[in-house]
């Protein structure tokens, strides 16, 4: 059983959030990059992946896939990093709640406003998210008194949902709410979230430079 982590990227990609949670860890990995239209869609790839996606994570004999499942996986892989409330903490609640939230209704109620899906208000109750300013609104509470969503402890949540909300502002996907633009401000000064940017921004550079 192979204690190496072996990470499957794309610096375009959701995986720039399983590469900040992997520097937040703080364990050494080794990086597998991918192309969108060939090695990721390679047999030898679909077959520890069958979405033919990234991220994915292999470690212990096991295959991780999902960003929300990735974080919370490598939360627990190392306890040390203190990334997540444990499992008899009474945290160990809101931290589930807002993970999945982020995962579930947030990602769901964004992708579906900007492709124009989005229910008409009569059938709002028959999704997840209900309408996208209820999901908003869910999302701020969130962020209650801060710093972090479980107070003053900074988790695995808090890189998964403040992704989501750092994209949402950058792309305009999200309302630029006070709270959420301080919280951005807070998860991107982060050591871990800086090194990550300039791993995987090289990275791009290093692909634009082979393609020009």
């Amino acid at each position: 059983m192979s204690e190496e982590i072996v990470f499957y990227t794309n610096p375009m990609s959701r995986g720039r959030i399983a590469r900040w949670m992997l520097e937040e860890v703080g364990q050494p990995y080794r990086t597998v990059v991918l192309d969108f239209a060939t090695t990721m869609k390679a047999p030898d790839y679909l077959a520890l992946n069958p979405m033919g996606k990234v991220p994915t994570l292999t470690h212990r004999g096991v295959t991780v896939t999902e960003c929300a499942a990735v974080c919370a996986y490598l939360a627990d892989a190392f306890p040390e990093a203190g990334l997540a409330p444990a499992p008899t903490d009474p945290l160990r609640g809101p931290y589930y709640r807002w993970m999945f939230f982020a995962a579930g209704p947030v990602e769901a109620a964004v992708t579906a406003r900007s492709m124009g899906l989005l229910p008409p208000e009569e059938k709002a109750r028959a999704v997840g998210y209900g309408t996208f300013d209820h999901m908003v609104d869910g999302l701020e509470t969130a962020l209650g008194d801060g710093p972090w969503l479980l107070g003053e402890q900074f988790t695995a949540a808090d890189v998964y949902v403040g992704s989501q909300i750092v994209w949402g502002l950058m792309f305009k996907t999200l309302p630029e709410r006070p709270s959420f633009q301080a919280y951005a401000a807070r998860l991107s000064s982060r050591p871990a979230a800086i090194r990550a940017r300039e791993i995987d921004d090289a990275l791009i550079a290093e692909m634009k430079g082979k393609s020009a």
